[in-house]
């Protein structure tokens, strides 16, 4: 069993709205504005909203529409994914510099073990601020840092801090910090668990961590039961994860319109399965499946996967596969607002067969010329011709499957 912490070493660090602070960095005109990163399109969500514009209600995923009839004169700010890879980039190293016990959440946080750290760099408190300053001088950005024994009090206690703060919670208070809180700051109170703790008038941890483990059990499960009462004792043995792997990587993308057009989702699909397989080439893995997101018209979901004979980092085999999958499935008389691409059960780069006749060859050797000239150029200097075409000027009314791919790159 390991061995509860003496100090508040274990850190989680969260950039403050993170895609929209990047937009801001070379528009400071606009700093302190309700802005969100979204596609200026009736039907885009926000991607990330400002802190001014969160105090009006605004929500990441919440629709676009809904965002500007909060606030009429909210500023929107088009996405560049390449600007908060290269941010992220720049913090994770930033992190690494001061402890190599670094495990990456997302592209804008990470939990960090600074308990070898101490002798250079000081105190938990002193490792926080000096994280707080290094990344302010390289990226211009803010960041919250929570901090505790555990890795749950700690990204608690960063939430607690938002925006631009520090909260470290020294693991002697971590009860007295966790107990007056919500009882929806556990990791696995969603909205039902949320309302059957809330019928047993459990309303704050405190109230949980008091309640008898069998009553629980009785609301939750075995499993949830276990899980939310350790938590709410301020038990987490979990520990800094360095080798987690991303399980998969996905693209989706919302028409301006319902579509009903085959050809239209096709060129789509082709779109999302090249920055698919770019994505997965530049992780240095290839993907043993590849899966789709088909939202109908109706916001009714789907999804479907195929699992490949081997695994692939080649944008157009992901393609083939998702259309494959599109059209098995029953769309007749259906539109599409929404699709995406998924590429998963990702494995390392080195894995791939040695097939004696490959039929992507030319496709991945293209692929990686594309990716060289990306470097250099920029992300959209070169592309598919099939992604240059215009759209159908009279979209069909139904689905019907082609006899021909009319999205050849």
């Amino acid at each position: 069993m390991t061995k509860p912490r003496s100090a508040a070493t274990m850190l989680h660090v969260d950039l403050d709205a993170f895609f929209a602070s990047v937009e801001l960095l070379d528009k400071p005109h606009l700093v302190g504005k309700p802005a969100v990163v979204a596609h200026e399109s009736g039907r885009s969500v926000v991607t990330s909203a400002t802190y001014e514009a969160r105090r009006l209600g605004i929500r990441s995923a919440m629709p676009l529409a809904n965002a500007q009839r909060l606030c009429p004169n909210l500023i929107v700010l088009p996405p560049h994914r390449e600007l908060y890879t290269a941010a992220s980039r720049t913090v994770m190293q930033i992190f690494r510099d001061i402890t190599p016990l670094v495990e990456p959440l997302s592209i804008d946080e990470a939990f960090l073990d600074v308990a070898g750290a101490g002798r250079l760099f000081g105190s938990p408190t002193e490792i926080a601020a000096l994280i707080r300053s290094r990344v302010r001088d390289a990226t211009g950005l803010t960041c919250s840092v929570g901090g505790g024994g555990t890795k749950f009090v700690a990204k608690v206690a960063s939430q607690r801090a938002k925006p631009d703060g520090v909260l470290i919670v020294h693991p002697t208070r971590t009860l007295e910090f966790l107990h007056p809180l919500p009882v929806s700051v556990l990791w696995g109170v969603g909205g039902v668990t949320g309302e059957h703790l809330r019928r047993l008038g459990v309303n704050t941890v405190g109230d949980l961590a008091a309640l008898p483990i069998a009553t629980l059990r009785a609301a939750v499960g075995e499993a949830s039961s276990e899980h939310l009462h350790n938590l709410a004792l301020g038990h987490d043995v979990r520990q800094v994860n360095v080798t987690r792997e991303e399980k998969s990587i996905s693209n989706e993308s919302t028409f301006e319109y319902d579509v009903s057009d085959p050809a239209e989702v096709r060129q789509q699909l082709l779109r999302l399965s090249l920055k698919v397989g770019e994505r997965v080439r530049n992780a240095g893995v290839l993907a043993r499946t590849v899966g789709i997101k088909i939202r109908w018209d109706d916001f009714r979901t789907v999804t479907r996967s195929r699992t490949l004979p081997e695994p692939t980092g080649v944008g157009r085999q992901i393609y083939e596969e998702a259309v494959q999958a599109f059209h098995e499935l029953d769309g007749q008389g259906k539109r599409v607002r929404l699709v995406g691409v998924r590429a998963e059960n990702l494995v390392g780069a080195d894995s791939g067969g040695s097939l004696l006749w490959d039929p992507y060859e030319q496709w991945r050797d293209a692929e990686q010329a594309i990716d060289t000239v990306s470097q250099r150029f920029g992300k959209h200097s070169v592309t598919a011709a099939a992604l240059l075409r215009p759209e159908s000027q009279a979209p069909d009314r139904n689905f019907t499957k082609p006899t021909t791919d009319s999205a050849n790159p």
